[in-house]
C-alpha cells in the first residue's frame, strides 16, 4: 500500500489528542511507520538536518572589503604615490588596506559561522519503533510519524507530540528561556495560541530530558522544528553595520571630495602664477595623499583591539572589533532574565508558616516549624555525590538548601524518621507523597503545587494546634506570593496508627494536614542591581525580555529596578495583537517582556531600531540567537550560553555577569572619545597644511613646502603621536553622560570649528614663520615653514588629550605613550634638519638657535590657544555642547 503523505498544521498539535495525532499523521502507534512508509516521507520531507542557505564563499567575503568608498580612495593614492616616486608611503598605505580588509572579514566570516553551531544541537541517534521493532537510527533519517522512545538525559531529536509520559522532565531553557525543567503531560490541551513554553504535551528538538521516561510521535522535522525555524530566522537576518562603520563612510566620501577640490584649486592657482606644471602637479597629489587621513582605518583598528584586550581582563571576550565601539552608543539593553540577570538557580526565600511570612526556615522548636522542615528535608530525592555537589531536581535542591541552612540534616533525620514507601509525583497530581516510620506510628509528608496541596487538605497546624483551614485565605495568600514571582508549593502531612499498605493516591493524599506554602525564587544577582543602576546613570535604559511566566518577570525587573509595579507585562500574545506601527507607539514605555518567540525579540529589537535607537541583547540560549544577531551589539553569556548564541554574538561575557556589560560599555565610551580625538588632530593638522599651500600665493609668498616636506609630516606626526593618542584614559564622568545620538556626526561638539579655526592658526604660524624668514634674508624660509607646522602639530596633540579638561589637571606624564612619541618625533624632526646625509633627501638647511626658537615659540602658541578654547568650553559652553556639561562628576 503507498503511504499517503500528511501534511496537517504544524501549530495545533497540543489541541488533538495523542489518538488524534497519531491518526493525522497515519501511523499505528504500537508498531510504528513501516520500511516503505519511511521511505516516502524521507523522499517527501527531507533529511532531519538544519539547513543553512549557501553562505558567500571566502573569495566573495574577501572581495567585498575593498568595496568600501574610503578603501577604494586610499587605494588610489596607494598607486598615486608609487607614480610620483614615493614608494614608501605606497607601501604603507598598501599594508593599512590590507589590515583593514583581514578585520572587516573575520567579522563577516565568523557571521558566517553562526548557523553551523545549531547542528551541534542534534542528537547522533534515535529509539524508534519501527516495523513493530525498537530500532536505534541516525536522528538524520527520523521523518514526521515515527514514533520515538525517551528516557532520562536522552537529546530530544525531533519535535514530539507526547503519547505517553512517566515523571517525564525537559529542560527547554534553551529554546525557551524557562529557567526550571517542565513537567511534561499526555492530554491534549485547549488553547490553541498557547506560547511554546506553555505546550506541556510537545517535546522539542534539542531540548534534554532531565527525568523519567516517555513516548511521542515526530510530528516535525529538520527546518519545521522549532530549532529550525529560528534557523530560518538566523539565515534572514543581516549583520547591520557599527555606528562607527555608518560614521567613517559618510565621513571618508565627505572628505576625499573635499581635498580633491581643494588640491584642484591649489592646482589651478600655483599654473596662474606661473608655477613649473609637473612642480603644482607634485604639489598636489602630495597634499592630496597626505590629507586623507590613510591612517585612521590603522588607528581605528588599534584603538579596537587594544581595547578588546583589555575587555578580556574584564571578563568581556570580543568576537567582533567595531563591536567595542559600538557599546559606546548603545542607548537599549534588552536582556535576557534566567542565567544573566539571575542567578540561574532557584532559591527558598519565602515561607508561609502559622499564618505568617516569613524569609527563612526558623528552628524555634515549635512543631509547626518542626514538621515542616521535616517535610521539605524527608519529601525530597536530593543526594550528595562524592565530590560534595548536590544531585536533583533544581526545584527540590533548593528546598535541600534552605532547610539545611536552619541547621537541619537529612541523614540525622532519616535516622529517626526513614522512608519506608513513597507515591512519586506525576504531572496529573502536581504533587509527591512519601512515608516515613517513627518508632511504631507512621507518617506521610506530601509536597507539590499550593492549589494541589490545598484542595486535599482539611485543617492546618499552628502554634495553638490544629484548627480549620480557611481555604479561601490560603488561596489568597498563594496569589500574592505568585503575584511576586515566586513559584509557590505547599507542604502537608498525615499521622498514620499503621503503616498505609494500599499506596493510592486518592486515599493516602486525602483528608491531610496543612502545614505552610514555600515560595521559590530564581533570584536575581547580587551585582545587578548597581549595573542596572550605572546603566540608566548612563542614559542606557534596560529592558528585561524573557521566555519566562509574567510576574516571574516583573518581580525580578522590580527588585532590579528594571521597571516599577505600574509598568505594563506585554507577553508573546500581546505582541501578536498589535500592528508593528502600533507596537512602535509604545515600544519606549515597555520594560519588561515575557512568554515572547524568537520572531517576536526580532520584532522587538527591530521595533526600537525603527525609533533611532542603538540596542544591545544579550541571551544565552538558542531562542536568543536571532536577536543576538539582528541587534547592534549580540552580547551571549560564556559560561552557561549556548554555542548557537555565542556564534551569532559579537561579544561574550566570560562570567556571564550582566554587570560585567557596564565596564564594557565604559571601555566603548572611551574608545570612541579617543578615535574622535584623532580624528580632530589628524584632520585639524592635515587642514593647516591645506591653508599653509592654499594661502601663501594669496599673501604674495612662494610655495612653502615641497612634496617630500608634505609626505614627511604626514608620516610622523599622524603616525606615532595619533597612534599614541588613542591609548588615553577615560573622559571624567564618561558614564554620567547620555549616549551619543547614533544618527550624530562625527564633527558634532565643536569639532569641526575646532578643526577650522585651529588649522587656520597652524597655517597662520607657519606661513608667519617663513615671511620672517624671507624678511631676514634667511635662506632656510622652506625648512622654518617644516619646522614650524611639525612642531605646531605636536603641540596640538598635546593640547587635546582631553575634550575639555586643561593638561596640567589630566597629568603632562599621564600618558607616557604619547610623551614618548612627541619626544621621538620632535628629533626626527631635528634630524631631517641637522644630519648632513639626510638634508638633501629631505631639501632642508640647518637651522640657527634663533631660528629654531622662533619655530618653537609659534608652535608654542597653538598650544596656549586650545587651552584657552578648553577653558571657555568649561566655563562658559561656547560650542553649546550640553552633553559634555554632564561630564562632570
Amino acid at each position: 500500500m503507498t503511504d499517503k503523505i500528511p501534511t496537517p498544521s504544524s501549530d495545533s498539535w497540543h489541541t488533538s489528542s495523542a489518538s488524534e495525532a497519531a491518526k493525522l499523521l497515519q501511523i499505528d502507534m504500537t508498531s510504528g511507520l513501516s520500511e516503505e512508509q519511511v521511505k516516502s516521507r524521507q523522499q517527501h520531507y527531507g533529511p532531519n538536518v538544519i539547513l543553512t542557505k549557501e553562505g558567500r564563499s571566502v573569495w566573495r567575503i574577501l572581495q567585498q572589503q575593498f568595496s568600501d568608498f574610503m578603501i577604494i580612495v586610499l587605494i588610489i593614492a596607494a598607486i598615486v604615490s608609487g607614480l610620483v616616486g614615493e614608494p614608501e608611503d605606497a607601501i604603507a598605505i598598501v599594508v593599512i588596506v590590507l589590515l583593514n580588509a583581514v578585520v572587516g572579514f573575520m567579522q563577516d566570516y565568523r557571521a558566517e559561522k553562526a548557523l553551523a553551531a545549531l547542528k551541534k544541537l542534534a542528537a547522533p541517534t534515535a529509539t524508534v519503533r519501527r516495523n513493530g521493532q525498537i530500532e536505534v537510527i541516525p536522528t538524520d533519517q527520523l521523518v514526521p510519524g515515527d514514533v520515538v522512545i525517551l528516557e532520562d538525559g536522552n537529546l530530544i531529536p525531533a519535535d514530539l507530540r507526547l503519547s505517553h509520559i512517566a515523571q517525564l522532565q525537559v529542560n527547554e531553557a534553551a529554546l525557551t528561556g524557562e529557567s526550571q525543567p517542565v513537567d511534561k503531560i499526555s492530554a491534549a490541551l485547549q488553547d490553541a495560541e498557547l506560547a511554546i513554553a506553555d505546550r506541556l504535551n510537545v517535546a522539542y528538538k534539542g531540548t534534554v530530558v532531565t527525568r523519567g521516561r516517555g513516548e511521542g510521535v515526530v510530528t516535525a522535522t529538520g527546518m519545521q522544528t522549532e530549532i529550525g525555524k529560528i534557523a530560518t530566522l538566523l539565515t534572514d537576518e543581516d549583520v547591520t553595520k557599527t555606528p562607527l562603520q555608518k560614521r567613517l563612510a559618510r565621513f571618508g566620501k565627505r572628505l576625499a571630495i573635499l581635498i580633491l577640490c581643494i588640491c584642484a584649486v591649489i592646482f589651478v592657482t600655483g599654473l596662474l602664477r606661473g608655477e613649473p606644471t609637473v612642480l603644482m602637479f607634485l604639489t598636489a597629489v602630495s597634499l592630496a595623499v597626505a590629507a586623507i587621513p590613510e591612517a585612521l582605518p590603522a588607528v581605528i583598528t588599534v584603538s579596537l583591539a587594544l581595547g578588546a584586550k583589555k575587555m578580556v581582563r574584564l571578563n568581556a571576550l570580543t568576537r567582533s572589533l567595531p563591536a567595542v565601539e559600538t557599546l559606546g552608543s548603545v542607548t537599549y539593553i534588552c536582556s535576557d532574565k534566567t542565567g544573566t540577570l539571575t542567578e540561574n538557580s532557584m532559591h527558598l526565600e519565602a515561607l508561609y508558616c502559622d499564618g505568617a511570612m516569613h524569609k527563612k526556615v526558623i528552628d524555634n522548636g515549635s512543631d509547626v516549624w518542626g514538621l515542616i522542615a521535616r517535610a521539605l528535608l524527608l519529601n525530597n530525592d536530593v543526594s550528595k555525590s562524592v565530590d560534595g555537589k548536590l544531585r536533583g531536581d533544581p526545584t527540590e535542591v533548593a528546598l535541600y538548601q534552605g532547610i539545611q541552612q536552619a541547621g537541619y540534616q537529612k541523614t540525622q533525620l532519616l535516622v529517626d524518621l526513614p522512608r519506608i514507601d513513597e507515591i512519586p509525583f506525576d504531572a496529573d497530581r502536581k504533587r509527591m507523597t512519601t512515608i516515613h516510620q517513627h518508632d511504631d506510628a507512621y507518617i506521610s509528608f506530601t509536597k507539590g503545587a499550593a492549589e494541589s496541596i490545598v484542595d486535599i487538605c482539611e485543617n492546618v497546624l499552628t502554634s495553638d494546634g490544629l484548627q480549620a483551614l480557611d481555604k479561601k485565605e490560603i488561596q489568597q495568600q498563594i496569589q500574592q506570593m505568585a503575584s511576586q514571582g515566586y513559584r509557590v508549593l505547599g507542604v502537608a502531612y498525615h499521622n498514620w496508627n499503621r503503616q498505609p499498605h494500599a499506596l493510592n493516591a486518592n486515599q493516602v493524599e486525602s483528608d491531610l494536614t496543612f502545614l505552610g506554602l514555600v515560595g521559590l525564587i530564581d533570584p536575581p544577582r547580587s551585582e545587578a542591581f548597581d549595573a542596572v543602576s550605572l546603566c540608566k546613570s548612563a542614559g542606557i535604559t534596560p529592558v528585561m525580555i524573557t521566555g519566562d511566566h509574567p510576574a516571574t518577570a516583573l518581580a525580578i525587573a522590580e527588585r532590579l529596578g528594571i521597571a516599577s509595579p505600574d509598568k505594563r507585562v506585554l507577553t508573546g500574545a500581546d505582541l501578536d495583537q498589535i500592528s508593528d506601527e502600533q507596537f512602535e507607539e509604545i515600544v519606549r514605555e515597555v520594560r519588561v517582556y515575557a512568554r515572547v518567540t524568537p520572531a517576536q525579540k526580532i520584532k522587538i529589537v527591530k521595533a526600537l531600531q525603527d525609533l533611532d535607537e542603538y540596542v544591545a541583547m544579550t541571551g544565552d540560549g538558542v531562542n536568543d540567537a536571532p536577536a543576538l544577531k539582528r541587534a547592534d551589539i549580540g552580547i551571549a553569556m560564556g559560561q552557561k550560553g549556548t554555542d548557537v548564541a555565542r556564534e551569532a554574538s559579537q561579544l561574550v561575557l566570560l562570567d556571564d555577569n550582566f554587570a560585567t556589560i557596564v565596564s564594557a560599555i565604559r571601555e566603548g565610551r572611551r574608545i570612541f572619545d579617543n578615535i574622535r580625538k584623532f580624528i580632530k588632530y589628524t584632520l585639524t593638522s592635515n587642514s593647516g597644511e591645506v591653508w599653509v599651500l592654499f594661502l601663501a600665493p594669496f599673501l604674495g609668498l612662494p610655495i612653502p613646502l615641497l612634496p617630500i616636506h608634505i609626505l614627511w609630516i604626514n608620516l610622523v606626526t599622524d603616525g606615532l603621536p595619533g597612534l599614541a593618542l588613542v591609548t588615553e584614559k577615560g573622559e571624567r564622568g564618561v558614564m554620567k553622560r547620555p549616549p551619543r545620538p547614533p544618527n550624530e556626526s562625527i564633527f558634532a561638539h565643536g569639532l569641526w570649528q575646532h578643526m577650522v579655526w585651529v588649522g587656520l592658526l597652524i597655517g597662520a604660524v607657519s606661513l608667519v614663520a617663513q615671511s620672517w624668514a624671507i624678511h631676514t634674508g634667511s635662506d632656510a624660509w622652506q625648512t622654518m615653514v617644516f619646522t614650524t607646522l611639525t612642531f605646531a602639530q605636536l603641540a596640538h596633540v598635546l593640547a587635546i588629550r582631553s575634550e575639555r579638561e586643561s593638561l596640567f589637571s589630566i597629568g603632562v606624564f599621564s600618558n607616557r605613550y604619547l610623551i614618548v612619541a612627541i619626544v621621538l618625533t620632535f628629533l626626527l624632526q631635528l634630524a631631517t634638519i641637522y644630519v648632513p646625509f639626510l638634508q638633501p633627501i629631505f631639501k632642508t638647511q640647518p637651522l640657527t638657535l634663533n631660528e629654531l626658537a622662533i619655530c618653537c615659540a609659534l608652535a608654542s602658541l597653538v598650544f596656549v590657544a586650545v587651552e584657552i578654547e578648553k577653558w571657555l568650553v568649561r566655563n562658559w559652553n561656547i560650542y553649546g555642547d550640553d552633553l559634555y556639561a554632564k561630564d562632570k562628576k
